[in-house]
């Protein structure tokens, strides 16, 4: 056999395609078992770890079931204007999260802000449907103690699914989302174009779904500089909101960890929170 030029082509070409489907399968087969990996990014604390914050507050350790201890910071203000029930990012634990939440706290609010599973001090098997569970379980415990209508849901980044999903199930004085996505789905796709995502994914937060059922006002922020959720996922969720009772904010130059700096969001939220 003649090794022409055609062959040698030939041959480079088989070969490349071969090496292209390993690596393929591989990628793909990674996506899919290490999704949890890339999905959730916890740091752990021990049990004993004593929390610092600026404000007065109550450490809660809640037990929605048997296994599963979600740790919780419960910020108490002297005359709240209500509570906000905050969930937040995919990174880091309460030590952080926490003081991020202090923001709302100066504006006098109570804050009750939780560990998911894993995250912190919080135990127990995550999946998508145990999200949903512990969030409803912390909202009924606030039920305890603050009437419905005083209620504010904030989602952020990652808590932005969660927290449409509760409003969907039941009737906050308001939802506020920031950095939200149209669905963790539609992120994965955007990173990821030429796997089959819908099919490996096993964490999708449809927040395109919930929001047609959301009741109350929504605030919706994002940054047009994100790097982490796109801002046109953002506009997507926008357009199948409620019209009549969506506010959908544009961060010029804001990117995914820095929209309290801007003064339009400083402004939008102090009307939100009034």
């Amino acid at each position: 056999m003649s090794f022409t030029p055609q062959n040698r082509l030939r041959k480079k070409l088989k070969k490349g395609l071969k090496v292209f489907l390993i690596l393929y399968v591989m990628i793909g087969t990674s996506l899919y078992f290490l999704q949890e990996k890339l999905l959730f990014l916890p740091t752990v604390l021990e049990q004993d770890y004593q929390y610092q914050f600026a404000y007065p507050f109550e450490e809660v350790f809640l037990k929605p079931s048997e296994n599963v201890s979600i740790n919780a910071i419960h910020f108490k203000s002297e005359n709240p204007k209500g509570v906000i029930l905050y969930f937040h990012g995919n990174a880091g634990d309460l030590s952080r999260w926490g003081t991020i939440a202090e923001f709302f706290v100066a504006k006098h609010y109570d804050m009750f802000i939780m560990d998911y599973r894993t995250y912190g001090k919080s135990k127990g098997k995550l999946s998508e449907q145990a999200f949903y569970d512990d969030a409803q379980y912390c909202y009924d415990y606030l039920l305890k103690q603050y009437a419905e209508a005083e209620i504010t849901l904030y989602g952020r980044s990652l808590g932005t699914g969660i927290a449409t999903f509760l409003a969907s199930k039941n009737q906050p004085k308001q939802l506020v989302l920031e950095t939200p996505y149209y669905s963790i789905l539609d992120v994965a796709r955007h990173r990821f174009p030429i796997f089959p995502v819908s099919s490996l994914l096993k964490y999708k937060f449809l927040s395109n779904e919930f929001i047609g059922n959301v009741k109350c006002p929504i605030t919706m922020f994002h940054g047009t500089s994100d790097g982490v959720v796109p801002y046109a996922s953002a506009e997507k969720l926008n357009a199948v909101a409620p019209v009549s009772q969506t506010t959908f904010i544009t961060i010029e130059g804001g990117s995914h960890n820095d929209l309290v700096e801007f003064d339009a969001y400083r402004t939008a939220i102090d009307k939100v929170l009034e």
